[in-house]
């Protein structure tokens, strides 16, 4: 027993060495570790968002600096190539504002459709929405202005130029022609003269009613509205005023229009440039005389009032600023002024402005038929309503010329 106890005690001994050697190691590493723990936590933080210098980030600074300096080089080189791209980018700014400008005219034309409709215009049952909704594209349309006094001379330009019932159908369908006498109302709505006007387009058909008091005076603000509401219900090349008075051949006039196609703003007519009369009491007084300067001066050339015809973009800008084209007096003098300022171009054609027989006879047994015919001491066909008969036989180009003519 004493040997164990003997042996024991050393033993115990012995370990209790060892447990005392580990437990300084073991207090020695957990110093040093917590020194070097303390120290990675107490490093002074930088500011957020910021990096400090060191060569590696300088080198990287440079190498930036450097490149933003090799572009400005290749800027400098490449200049030629920069002018291309401008280029091309004005050019494809300006195709932008035509497609805007396309899109304006044709928002503006339905606009004012749907206001004659709103409106409630009475416009022939056949007028109102079969051609819009087809989109039927015409060569030209046709206003023949007239007034509540003038049945005798409507009567008269039916029995001879003017093609009647389904003629006048057939015309729209198979050459692209559309006429109609163009009116507007009384300044009694819904009076005796509205009512015989709605009867004789029960009989024929062949009326355009405008959103228009009628009056001689009136006679721009008339124009103004006959190409709005025309260019709103028909897509044509070309929108025709003619007054009831003067003799027009048709297919003449169509194959004279048609060589305009090709130009989107084209005025075509009889130009003229006369006196701007300043004395009241006298036939075409100019109360504005004083816009046109001095006393003695003359107009703008600009077409004759008797017949003349503009291209679709034409009557589309009249359309789109109806509301600020300024009205003259005089219907043809305030036309011209509309187009003052615009890319125009003025087709002077002395065919659009012949004499009655035996001016218009000759020249058509030369060949040289005319487009419309009638009096200058007038202002057109005197008597027209007896006369026309006799001015037709003489000088018109036939009907078979009308229906065998290709535009």
């Amino acid at each position: 027993m004493s040997w164990k106890n003997r042996g024991g005690g050393t033993e115990s001994n012995s370990r209790s060495l060892v447990s005392k050697q580990l437990a300084l190691f073991l207090c020695a590493g957990c110093f040093f570790a917590g020194t070097l723990f303390t120290d990675r936590m107490w490093t002074e933080p930088e500011a957020k968002g910021l990096s400090r210098p060191t060569g590696t980030n300088n080198e990287q600074i440079q190498v930036l600096a450097d490149g933003c300096d090799t572009r400005t080089k290749d800027v400098r080189r490449d200049s030629k190539d920069i002018i291309r791209e401008v280029s091309k980018t004005h050019n494809a700014v300006q195709t932008l504002d035509k497609t805007i400008s396309s899109l304006e005219m044709e928002l503006a034309a339905a606009r004012a459709m749907q206001d004659s409709i709103l409106t409630g215009s009475p416009i022939s049952d056949d007028l109102i929405l079969p051609e819009p909704i087809k989109k039927r594209k015409y060569l030209m349309v046709v206003g023949v202005n007239t007034a509540f006094s003038s049945r005798k001379r409507r009567d008269s330009v039916r029995a001879t130029w003017m093609p009647q019932g389904e003629k006048l159908r057939k015309l729209e369908v198979e050459k692209g022609i559309v006429m109609r006498f163009v009116i507007g109302h009384g300044a009694t709505s819904g009076g005796i003269l509205d009512r015989a006007i709605e009867a004789e387009d029960r009989k024929h058909g062949d009326f355009l009613r405008l959103e228009h008091i009628e009056g001689y005076l009136e006679l721009s603000a008339k124009t103004k509205t006959y190409f709005t509401t025309a260019v709103a219900l028909w897509d044509a090349d070309f929108y025709v005023k003619v007054d009831d008075d003067v003799h027009v051949n048709i297919a003449t006039l169509g194959a004279t229009l048609a060589k305009h196609r090709l130009n989107p703003r084209v005025y075509i007519g009889c130009m003229k440039s006369g006196p701007v009369l300043a004395h009241k009491g006298v036939r075409y007084h100019e109360p504005e005389h004083w816009k046109f300067g001095e006393e003695g001066n003359k107009y703008f050339r600009h077409a004759t009032g008797q017949l003349y015809a503009i291209s679709k973009d034409l009557a589309t800008y009249i359309s789109i600023n109806q509301n600020v084209l300024h009205k003259y007096v005089n219907e043809d003098v305030s036309l011209g002024s509309w187009f003052i300022g615009l890319d125009v171009e003025h087709i002077d054609d002395r065919r659009l402005c012949c004499g009655t027989p035996p001016d218009c006879e000759w020249k058509a047994q030369a060949g040289n038929i005319c487009v419309a015919s009638f009096d200058w001491s007038c202002s057109g066909i005197c008597r027209s309503a007896d006369r026309i008969k006799e001015v037709h036989r003489r000088c018109g180009e036939g009907e078979d010329a009308l229906w065998s003519a290709s535009f």
